[in-house]
Parts: structure tokens; C-alpha cells; sequence
């Protein structure tokens, strides 16, 4: 699962071993980064005639500075950060102002109660809403960060209430910006940068604490991890958890990808991707410190360059741990609305978080007992509040006044966390035997290169007196010669410069009288350049009163043709009003319309009926019940005669006649009782109610027999639109599909020539084409042929449901390859349909335009199909789809698919388009 240098590997105890040496160090301040003590360094004897003397045993390096089990103080860390209001909030809150007022600059919160009252709390840090990713992580984790550097363990959590940008804070990606990084990104980043990958590891394990079980994020199979507890330590571990080595920056963020996947979310009214659980990320840092000597030892070699030693101090190896935990949000049940399943989330997660709040009570106020067992986050966070990491706590909030409870519990929350002090402790291991190997070795060069030192130095200087002597005699000759020769040159420079500097003068002299002669001479031509500038401000005037008198005229014009305007603006109101007055008497007849058709239907009925029992002699025998329906018929007839009231609905002609005897006319020999009957059957079957009755009746089978035997293009047509009402049910399309319907249906299609008949059959092949699991069979069966070959019809309302199948079947294929399942090319791409989609991109009709986009951005979500889009050329309709596409689904789905296909993007930087 992991890329990169990352690789799995099963934890078998847990948290780092405990380190066999103990070394605390102590630091200036409760936030500041935890430094290593300053370095003990060994002095070396002066350097005598025998040089260093070799010991029995060598000398053994200072010890660490004393280190004691109570630690150094370090106060919880709090930093609160404002979240900006949110599109819900800038309508709801308008006339409101914000129940918060921020003080940076001071470190200071204002609570409001009313218009009047405040409350003001302190805080380590205040973050407003315009504080960037970068700040957050600088203020609130990269201390932490450089502590756990340091050998500390450390931990950043954040806590407020659901959708205030916690998990935004922590764990935010930063795929399409990266200065939108969150912390834990960050951290890796810093602690990536920090280590050597020869000598050191960074592993990571990502777990999720979900109704009071701990599963494991990066392998969902391992659901429930035990927490182990150290019975003389206390502290606590999860062996069972996977531990991932990390090598580089991009594993880690594509295990944090998958474990994202892996998170329970939920829809509330609050947060439209609330986190139903807490997410814990650890790292643990196995760190080998280098540079560290108590001791350095210089000689000075032949070449004269200075040599030091290597450290006496033997091996340090660090082990330290960052522990990054993304609460849950807190939520009030009437406030989310959570019913069900998420209210049972969202009790879990108050309780485990009110199990907090008491252990942090208990430790502000220096309770004897802290019930830390209450909760299994409580016991992971052990060590986070009143053990020995450094702990930093950010507190996120919104500005809504409505939600003002939940702020001042979060604040105080914060207040109290800064009371809880921690005792964090530095732990180091020595290796003792391989400094005491390496001092021998070393200690046997020393003396070999002091003694060889010592004989050369001595020569060296003697040669370095003599050589010095000879070049001091040749420099205090040679500086005479120089000063001698130097003299002579500055005696002739100064008089070369007295000559220049006369010749200078002359010329200056010269320059003078003549711009005199000049000055006379402009002074006579001064009054006939005046005379023309005068004759040249004449005619600018005449120039201007023309520009002037032109001016006007064009004023006059445009008054006039603002008149004609306004006269023309008050005909077209008028002609507006005469429209709406026709739309609304055609939307009148319509329904009379409407009402008379159903009237036909139901006496074509009646009349059939009567027909029938005349014929047979008997009308009781074949359908009892029906004589009494006609004189009612008759009577309400008569009755709307009277009153001009409407006929019975075909819903109570059909409770009156019954399912069976309307089906039975579907097979009358009398083709206008065929006709009427499917009708009854198309308008029964339009009501999700009856559609469950008709197929038990067998109405299904029948309307296919019809479609199969008969040649009327009516019958037909109304049969189609029954079955693609039918198929608007899931189960019935697995039915329609077990008796071939696709192959009738493209029967059909290839045989009519009526639009209407087109796209009842269009319509219900698009219904079909919905369900994933019929695709492969609707395809080999002939119904994605059977759709384009329909779109010669040219009509806009067969084109529209046409559009509408290839979108639902694009989606389909796309939401497969999303799950994972192996697939090839697409087979809308291989029917050929691709040419007709970019052809109709851009229809002018919306209905076709929306649902092409859908199925061009659906197909090229599919890596396979990237080649073939952009042989096609639909790679500027994507570019278009995703600048000027009227909904913003769509545009945001195709600049999704365009951002995240390298194929596409390569092709669109051969192209230099931009997204």
C-alpha cells in the first residue's frame, strides 16, 4: 500500500524500549525546544617531549549531566484558533456580529456575553482567522516537532467543536495548495529533514479510536487493537498496531491518504463531512545523535593543517516519540441533528471527551485521582497530560453567535489544560564498549603522530628562519629601487597636468565669448517667433468652436435615439404581456386537454365492456360487476352533463375494473381496445405505487409480448414508455433484462421512425443503463448501439434521453473503476460514441449539454481512456467544461479530472493550457 521507500512491518512491542541510561535535560522555558546540555569536554594535558602516555585501561568519558526521575516542569501549551464564518453563517448571521473578539497582539480572547458584557481569557497564542497553515504549524507544533528531535516525547492535539477546522488544522494535505498543509504533513516534512536515513529510522503507525475500539487505519482488517500497559512504568502501547517505515515524503503522505479513506464520517447540519472518531498518528523517531565529545584533542600534521579527534563519547541513540491526535468534534444532538446509528457515534465521542475534560480537571486542581481509566483515549493520552511529553493543545472556534455554549466550553477547556504540568524527561543509551575500542586505536595514532610532529616542526621552523632572513634583505632592496622610480614618475605626471589644465582655460575662454555673440542674435529673432505663436492660438480657437458646435449635434442624436429606445422598451413590455396572457390560456387548454383524453379513455373502456357482454349474452359471467360500472358511468355522465364536473380518474377505474381485466385487453383482437388498454397500463404504471402490482400481474411480459407482436406505431410507443416507467425500478430491470427487453427495445428503435416512439425507447434503455451490475449485458446485447443509432432522428427530446444514458452509464463505469475493480477501455469508447459526445458538448439545448458534460468528465475520470480523449479532441471541451460550465458540480468534476490524470496533464503543458 505504501509507496516510495515505505514498507510495512508488524510492531512486536509496541512503543520504543525503554532506554538502559536515563538522561534528563533541563531547558530555559515551558515552550521552549529542548537543547542537548552543553558539550563536556575532556581537557588535554600541553604537549611535552614524550607526548600522550598510554593508560592500561584509557580514560573513561564524563558522564551526562545527573539525571532525575522527576524531569524538568513543562506546562501545557494552548493556542486557540478562529475559524471564519462560513457561507451558512454569513446569511443566518448577518445582522450579527461575532461572539468573539481576538487580541494578538496581547494574547487575549474576548467572549461575548451580550452587546454590552464580555468575558477575557489568556492564551499562549491567538490565532486569528487569516493566521496562514505555515503560522499554525510555527506557533502550535514545530517546537513539539524540535523537542521530539531532541529525544523528547511530544504531542499536538486539537479540540473543539465539529466543523471548526480541526482536522483542516492537522491533517490537511495540501494536493492542490500546498501552503494549505496541515500540521502533520508539516512535521514529516521537518523531522525528514532532520535525520540521517543511513543511521536512523522514522516509522509511523495512523490508528482511529471509533466507538470505544481502536482499529487500525492503515489495515481496516485489524479493528480492534489492545492497549498494553507497562506494569512498572505505566506506560501504555499497542503492539498490535502496523508500524510503516518511512523513507521520504511522499509515502507518507499517500499513507495518510489511505488512512483518511479508512475514517468514519457523517453528514450533519453542522459539518457536511463530520469525523465520527478520533484519529491518532504516531511517530516514533530512533534517532543516532553525532558531533557529541567530551573531549577534542589537536596536533598539527606535517602539511601544517589542524586535526582533531573523534568523539570520546560513545554512541547516543535517541528515541523519542510525536504523538498527533485529531479529536472528534463536540456536538450538541439538536444543534447536528443526529438520529440513528450517528447518534450513537455522537454519544461515544461526547462521553470520551467529557472523560478528558474530568482527567484535565483533575490534574488542574491537583486531584489525588485521576479516573484516566474512564476511557480508552484518556489512557492513550496518558502521557500527553500529566506525564512526560511535551504537549501542545490547539483549540479551535467559530465566530457564530448561535453556537456561543459550545465556544465558551472550548475556551474553558483550553483554560484549564494550561494548568496541567508534565514532567518531560530526555532518555539516552551509551555503547561503552566500542568507545573504550575505538580510545585504544586512537590513542596509539596520537602518539605515533605526536612524535612525527614534533621532529617536523622542529625541522620545519629552521628552515622557515633562514628562508625568512633571505627574503626580507631581497624585499628592503627591492622597495628602495621601487620608491627611487616612483618619485620620478609623479614629478613628470604633475607637470603633464600643469599643461593640460592651462590649455583647459583657453578653451573654457573661447566657449564663453561665442555663447555671448549667440545670446545677441536670439534676442533679434525673439519678436518673429512671438508674432507666430499668436497666429497659431487664432487658429486653435477656430479649431475649438468647430469641436464645440459638432459636440452638440452629437448630443442631439443621442437624446433622439434614447427617445426611440424608451418608445421601443414600452411595445416590448407590451408584447411580454400579450405572451404571458397566450401561455397562460395554451397551459389551460392543455389541461382541458388532458382531462378529455382521460375521459375517452375511460368510455372507450366502458364501451369495449359493454361490446363484449352484448356479444356473449352473459355480462355478469365474464366481468361481474361491470353492468353496474356503466350505469354509474352513465350516471356521471348525466351528472357532468349537469354540472360540467370532470370523470372519474383512471386510479378508481382501476380498483373498479381490476388489474386482471385491464391486462386482459391487452390481448382483445380489436386494435382500438389494445390501444386504449395500453394506455390505462402506461398511465398506471407512471405511479411508483402500482408498478410492484402490474409486474406480479404479469403486466410486464405482457407489455413485451406487445412490443414484440404488434406493428401499430401507437401501441408501441405507449408500450415503451410503460416499460421505461417499469425500469425505473432496480428489480424490475433485472426482470425486463431476463426476457430479453434490451434486444426488443432495440428492435424497435431501429424499425420506428416516430421522435415520440424514439424516446419512449431512448428513455427506457437510459433507465436501464443505471444499474452497474447490467452493463456488460445491456452492451452485449445491442443497447449502446441501439442509443447512438437513435440519434439520427435529430430531435432535441430523443437526443436529451439519449445524453442521458450515455451520462448514466459513464457514471457506472467510473464509480467502478473508483472501487477498484480491474477494467479496460471504456465501452461507451469502444461502441463509438466518443465522436458524437465532443460533437455535442456544446449543444445548444441544456438538458443534452448537461448530461454530456457528465459523461465526458465520468469517462475521462478513467486513466485508459485518457489516449482516446485526447485523440478526439475532448481535452479542449474538458478545458472548456471546467472555465465557463454553468454548474458548478460539473465544473469542479471536470477540473477535478483534468488536476488529478497525469496523462492529461502532460498533454495540456505540451499544449500550455492552463486550468
Amino acid at each position: 500500500m505504501a509507496s516510495g521507500g515505505g514498507g510495512y512491518r508488524h510492531s512486536s512491542s509496541g512503543a520504543p524500549t525503554r532506554l538502559s541510561t536515563k538522561i534528563d535535560r533541563q531547558n530555559s522555558g515551558a515552550y521552549a525546544t529542548p537543547k542537548a546540555s552543553a558539550k563536556s569536554r575532556i581537557p588535554a594535558s600541553p604537549s611535552t617531549g614524550s607526548g600522550f602516555r598510554r593508560s592500561s585501561s584509557g580514560p573513561l568519558p564524563a558522564q551526562p549531566r545527573a539525571s532525575s526521575d522527576a524531569g524538568v516542569p513543562g506546562r501545557v501549551r494552548v493556542a486557540v484558533r478562529l475559524r471564519p464564518r462560513n457561507s451558512e453563517e454569513l446569511v443566518a448571521d448577518a445582522d450579527f456580529g461575532d461572539c468573539v473578539e481576538l487580541q494578538p497582539e496581547l494574547k487575549r480572547l474576548k467572549l461575548r456575553k451580550n452587546n454590552w458584557e464580555s468575558e477575557t481569557y489568556e492564551f499562549d497564542e491567538v490565532l486569528t482567522e487569516f493566521a496562514s497553515q505555515k503560522r499554525v504549524y510555527e506557533v502550535v507544533a514545530k517546537p513539539v516537532v524540535e523537542s521530539v528531535m531532541e529525544g523528547y516525547n511530544g504531542t499536538v492535539m486539537a479540540y473543539g467543536q465539529t466543523g471548526t477546522g480541526k482536522t483542516f488544522t492537522l491533517g490537511r494535505l495540501g494536493d492542490e495548495d500546498t501552503a494549505a498543509r496541515g500540521i502533520m504533513v508539516r512535521a514529516m516534512e521537518d523531522i525528514l529533514a532532520d535525520v540521517s536515513l543511513e543511521t536512523d529510522t522514522v516509522s509511523v503507525s495512523y490508528m482511529q479510536l471509533y466507538m470505544e475500539t481502536i482499529q487500525d487505519l492503515l489495515d481496516p482488517a485489524n479493528d480492534n487493537i489492545a492497549i498494553v500497559e507497562d506494569p512498572k512504568t505505566g506506560d501504555v502501547s499497542l503492539p498490535a498496531a502496523t508500524l510503516v517505515d518511512i523513507r521520504d515524503q511522499k509515502s507518507f503522505v499517500e499513507l495518510l491518504r489511505v488512512g483518511e479513506q479508512h475514517r468514519f464520517a457523517a453528514n450533519t447540519k453542522l459539518n457536511t463531512e463530520s469525523s465520527r472518531s478520533h484519529a491518532i498518528l504516531m511517530v516514533h523517531v530512533r534517532k543516532t545523535v553525532k558531533g557529541r565529545q567530551d573531549m577534542d584533542m589537536s596536533y598539527r600534521g606535517e602539511n601544517g593543517h589542524h586535526t582533531s579527534s573523534h568523539s570520546l563519547r560513545p554512541p547516543v541513540i535517541r528515541k523519542s516519540k510525536l504523538v498527533v491526535v485529531d479529536l472528534a468534534g463536540s456536538e450538541r444532538i439538536d444543534k447536528s441533528g443526529s438520529e440513528g446509528h450517528t447518534l450513537e457515534e455522537a454519544k461515544s465521542i461526547n462521553l470520551s471527551l467529557s472523560a478528558l475534560g474530568k482527567c484535565i480537571n483533575a490534574l488542574a486542581e491537583n486531584s489525588p485521582h485521576v479516573p484516566v481509566r474512564d476511557s480508552k483515549l484518556t489512557r492513550l493520552l496518558r502521557d500527553s497530560f500529566g506525564g512526560t511529553a511535551r504537549t501542545s493543545l490547539v483549540v479551535t472556534i467559530g465566530p457564530s453567535p448561535r453556537h456561543r455554549g459550545e465556544t465558551a466550553s472550548t475556551i474553558m477547556f483550553g483554560q484549564r489544560a494550561m494548568k496541567v504540568e508534565n514532567m518531560v524527561k530526555l532518555k539516552e543509551e551509551f555503547d561503552y564498549k566500542s568507545l573504550c575500542r575505538r580510545l585504544d586505536i586512537e590513542l596509539d595514532k596520537l602518539i605515533a603522530e605526536n612524535e612525527r610532529q614534533r621532529k617536523y616542526f622542529e625541522d620545519e621552523v629552521e628552515r622557515l628562519r633562514v628562508e625568512a632572513q633571505k627574503r626580507i634583505a631581497e624585499a628592503e632592496k627591492s622597495c628602495k629601487i621601487a620608491l627611487e622610480n616612483e618619485k620620478t614618475t609623479l614629478q613628470q605626471d604633475y607637470r603633464d597636468s600643469i599643461k593640460k589644465l592651462e590649455e583647459k582655460w583657453k578653451v573654457n575662454q573661447q566657449a564663453i565669448e561665442k555663447s555671448r555673440a549667440e545670446q545677441e542674435s536670439r534676442k533679434a529673432t525673439k519678436s518673429d517667433e512671438l508674432l507666430e505663436v499668436r497666429n497659431m492660438l487664432e487658429n486653435e480657437k477656430n479649431l475649438r468652436q468647430s469641436s464645440q458646435d459638432e459636440i452638440i449635434d452629437l448630443r442631439n442624436q443621442v437624446q433622439h435615439w434614447k427617445k426611440l429606445e424608451e418608445s421601443r422598451g414600452a411595445e416590448i413590455v407590451k408584447l411580454r404581456k400579450l405572451l404571458d396572457t397566450e401561455a397562460s390560456q395554451k397551459e389551460k387548454l392543455e389541461e382541458e386537454i388532458a382531462v378529455l383524453k382521460s375521459q375517452l379513455l375511460q368510455l372507450s373502456l366502458e364501451a369495449e365492456e359493454t361490446r363484449r357482454s352484448l356479444d356473449r349474452g352473459a355480462s355478469g359471467k365474464i366481468f361481474p360487476g361491470l353492468d353496474s360500472l356503466m350505469s354509474q358511468a352513465n350516471r356521471n355522465s348525466q351528472l357532468r352533463d349537469q354540472t360540467n364536473g370532470p370523470k372519474p380518474p383512471i386510479a378508481k377505474l382501476f380498483e373498479q375494473v381490476g388489474l386482471q381485466k385491464i391486462l386482459s385487453l391487452l390481448e382483445s383482437e380489436d386494435a382500438d381496445v389494445r390501444v386504449h388498454a395500453v394506455k390505462v397500463v402506461a398511465n398506471l404504471a407512471a405511479e411508483e405505487a402500482n408498478q410492484e402490482k402490474i409486474v406480479e400481474a404479469g403486466g410486464l411480459t405482457s407489455l413485451l409480448t406487445l412490443l414484440r407482436s404488434s406493428e401499430d406505431e401507437t401501441i408501441r410507443r405507449v408500450a415503451a414508455g410503460a416499460i421505461a416507467n417499469l425500469a425505473m425500478n432496480e428489480t424490475n430491470q433485472e426482470m425486463i433484462m431476463a426476457q430479453g427487453g434490451v434486444s426488443l427495445l432495440s428492435m424497435t428503435a431501429s424499425d420506428a421512425e416516430d421522435p415520440q416512439t424514439l424516446r419512449m425507447v431512448a428513455g427506457a434503455i437510459a433507465n436501464l443503463c443505471g444499474n452497474d451490475k447490467l452493463q456488460a449485458r445491456l452492451r452485449g446485447e445491442g443497447g449502446i448501439k441501439a442509443l447512438l443509432g437513435m440519434v439520427k432522428c435529430g430531435h432535441p427530446d430523443v437526443l436529451a434521453q439519449v445524453a442521458r444514458g450515455i451520462a448514466n452509464f459513464a457514471k457506472c463505469e467510473s464509480r467502478a473503476a473508483t472501487q477498484g475493480n480491474t477494467m479496460g477501455r471504456s465501452l461507451l469508447i469502444e461502441d463509438g460514441s466518443l465522436p458524437w459526445i465532443v460533437k455535442n458538448a456544446n449543444n445548444e439545448a441544456a438538458p443534452i449539454r448537461r448530461h454530456i458534460e457528465l459523461a465526458l468528465c465520468h469517462l475521462a475520470q478513467h486513466e485508459v481512456n485518457a489516449k482516446e480523449i485526447i485523440n478526439e479532441g475532448a481535452l479542449w471541451e474538458l478545458v472548456r467544461i471546467s472555465r465557463d460550465c454553468s454548474r458548478e458540480d460539473i465544473r469542479m468534476l471536470a477540473y477535478r479530472t483534468l488536476t488529478s490524470s497525469p496523462t492529461l496533464q502532460a498533454e495540456m503543458r505540451r499544449l500550455r493550457i492552463e486550468c
